[in-house]
């Protein structure tokens, strides 16, 4: 599986669906408040995806629990966050960040721990059997919403934005809210770790190689299981960080909510071609743009537009924008 693509053709339908949706909107201001706001909600989309895509593309486990561990994310940056709340009040981006980097270093510790358990117990007896796999991590991701609700009570808790990430700055007539660009930081950041990883390291090479001949790989010498089994806690970790990033977008946190960021998920893994990160990215993006766009046009269509992009897409490219079996 490769990270990255030079087919052109999916690079260009971020720019296409925005300058395509400019007529419609008619303000340059307005236009680019959405889709700064899109592609923010995109990256955020995109964090809590990739985790997923990797255990997919890699491990050929469909994992319906994943929502567990971006609830359990969030849930813990709300312990982290409140208990730094001199930090978090402070006006400084700086002393934000203080707080921030390490509610997210704890968040994908915890998710990451969380996940090497249930790979045990729960994934790993159904390996190679995606009916099994459907059933069994559906019903661990509700046995780990009552656990959250036994640590944190069912009740929605807020996850207020550090005040030095409120607001707004100006660009023209725009308004760019300052966590939204932190957001798209985050998110290319983690993109670019991703594809360094799988394309540039020894590491990756390995899985790469796993996914194709394991028998081989492990005739080298190499424990290709145990690298499988980090790369479920890798995706463990990584659905923490977009919890975490997710709660403070939507400044509330609730047990249920990964189940809800599932369908969002799986419409980006879709639309990305199974597996693919660069593919899950360009998802991503199109789901976040067409999900502000169509809300400010037309908000009853914006309940099934992203159905419609991913029906769009499949009639283009019925294995996806980046098919991974095709590579």
């Amino acid at each position: 599986m490769k990270t990255l693509d030079f087919d052109w053709k999916p690079l260009a339908l971020v720019p296409l669906l925005a300058l395509g949706i400019f007529p419609f909107i008619g303000s340059g201001s307005t236009w680019l408040t959405l889709t700064v706001a899109g592609l923010a909600m995109g990256m955020i989309i995109f964090i809590i995806a990739s985790g997923l895509t990797l255990v997919f593309g890699l491990m050929d486990v469909l994992n319906f629990g994943h929502g567990v561990f971006i609830a359990l994310g969030a849930f813990v940056a709300t312990s982290v966050l409140g208990a730094m709340s001199d930090y978090t009040q402070s006006e400084s981006l700086l002393r934000n960040m203080l707080a921030v980097l390490p509610a997210m270093l704890v968040a994908m510790l915890v998710a990451g721990g969380v996940g090497l358990v249930f790979e045990r117990f729960i994934v790993r007896p159904v390996y190679g059997q995606h009916l099994k796999q459907i059933l069994i991590t559906m019903g661990g991701m509700i046995i780990g919403e009552e656990l959250i609700k036994v640590i944190w009570g069912p009740a929605q808790i807020a996850l207020p934005m550090p005040e030095g990430m409120r607001g707004s700055l100006l660009l023209g007539d725009a308004a760019i809210e300052k966590y939204r660009l932190i957001a798209v930081t985050v998110g290319v950041v983690v993109f670019a770790i991703l594809a360094w990883t799988l394309v540039r390291t020894k590491v990756g090479l390995l899985i790469r190689a796993g996914v194709q001949d394991r028998e081989m790989v492990e005739s080298l010498g190499y424990r290709i299981k145990r690298l499988f089994i980090g790369v479920f806690v890798v995706g463990s970790a990584l659905a923490g960080l977009g919890g975490v990033m997710w709660g403070m977008y939507q400044q509330s946190v609730t047990p249920q909510m990964g189940a809800h960021v599932n369908v969002l998920i799986f419409i980006v893994i879709i639309i990305g071609g199974l597996g693919s990160t660069g593919g899950a990215l360009i998802g991503a993006l199109l789901v976040g743009l067409m999900a502000n766009y169509t809300g400010f046009l037309a908000p009853k269509v914006a309940l099934f537009s992203n159905i419609a992009l991913m029906a769009a897409v499949l009639l283009w490219r019925p294995q996806g924008i980046y098919p991974v079996t095709n590579r």
